[in-house]
């Protein structure tokens, strides 16, 4: 009869590996199955089970387990495959775009923007943390969710309007919450909902770069997030923003809380071949936002995002902690092809 030895960390190896196998069953899952109850959770968390895959097969090794050490490895190759795209070298800024966002203020007729978007939790964010982050970082362009009334009296009160000083703000229709842009430059033809929505209004406004010569459409965006009574609305809600892929007049940013990360199958098509994701193209890693609110735990999934066309140039990826949101601000600067 035959002894295995290290029996615990064997157990331990194939509970870990059975983990990271339904963690890569999950984010193989069709669409429309993606929206099936808490899948969308576990998707969320699909970096993380590489992680877990290389202790299950560090334990399989030392244990010699080699079946489980083989799933283990097949698990991390997977991850590795997916998540590649936050580590490749993306095509780099200028530059010039580099010392045009470095100015004391924003530069406003040229074609580099450096860009923010966070979702304050219900107005609960701290203002004047958002204000000088604003400031600090020169920002032109700044997406909120979730904004209130009263917030958006703190914003001013902060100074805001002193950076930016158009702005355009939604009708607060989804449990008195709404979103809003903030701009350095004029806003063209705002709208207070870009697109029917499910989910929320979803205000839109152009804004003009080089002199004037290169209108880009930006977009505060917040999805419906994933619950125990909107798995499909959750779905639904980001299947309407394919509108905007319909739409060849116009080019478009989209900023803000989506509630779904880049392994998210709606998500995935959303971006298609028109659209990409700023923290994946720049190639500086992963850009993780959410949760912000539970002390000792770090911020474990990227589903905030600033979306653009694919020629666009993006860099200095980043994100802050805002107090009080459950939600760091995700920043990025973009560089516009020249007309």
């Amino acid at each position: 009869m035959v002894r295995h030895k290290h029996p615990v960390l064997a157990a331990l190896a194939a509970i870990l590996a059975i983990v990271a196998l339904l963690g890569c069953a999950a984010r193989l899952l069709p669409e429309d199955m993606q929206s099936l109850p808490y899948v969308p959770y576990v998707i969320s968390l699909s970096p993380w089970f590489a992680l877990v895959a290389l202790i299950s097969f560090a334990l399989a090794c030392a244990s010699r387990r080699w079946f489980t050490a083989c799933v283990a490895l097949a698990c991390i190759a997977l991850q590795v495959w997916w998540q590649l795209p936050y580590f490749r070298s993306g095509q780099p800024l200028s530059g010039a775009a580099m010392s045009a966002v470095a100015h004391t203020k924003p530069v406003t007729d040229d074609a580099y923007a450096r860009v923010m978007t966070c979702n304050v939790y219900k107005g609960g964010a701290s203002a004047r943390d958002i204000v000088d982050t604003v400031r600090d970082e020169r920002v032109e362009v700044l997406a909120l969710q979730e904004t209130t009334e009263p917030f958006l009296k703190e914003l001013a009160n902060a100074g805001i309007y002193d950076y930016l000083p158009y702005s355009t703000v939604a009708s607060a229709n989804h449990k008195y919450y709404s979103n809003a842009l903030f701009s350095a430059s004029p806003l063209g033809s705002p709208a207070d909902a870009e697109f029917d929505s499910s989910a929320s209004d979803m205000p839109g406004a152009t804004i003009s770069f080089a002199g004037g010569a290169l209108p880009v459409r930006f977009v505060s965006v917040h999805t419906t997030s994933p619950t125990t009574d909107t798995w499909d609305l959750w779905r639904t809600s980001i299947d309407e923003m394919d509108v905007l892929r319909s739409r060849n007049d116009m080019r478009y940013v989209l900023m803000g809380d989506f509630n779904a990360t880049t392994d998210h199958a709606p998500f995935e098509r959303l971006l298609g071949n028109r659209f990409r994701d700023a923290a994946q193209t720049s190639g500086h890693g992963f850009a993780f936002t959410w949760p912000m609110n539970y002390r000792f735990v770090p911020a474990g999934a990227g589903i905030d995002h600033i979306v653009t066309e694919r020629d666009v140039k993006v860099g200095q990826v980043k994100t802050v902690r805002i107090p009080g949101s459950d939600h760091k601000a995700l920043l990025a600067t973009l560089e516009f092809p020249q007309p």
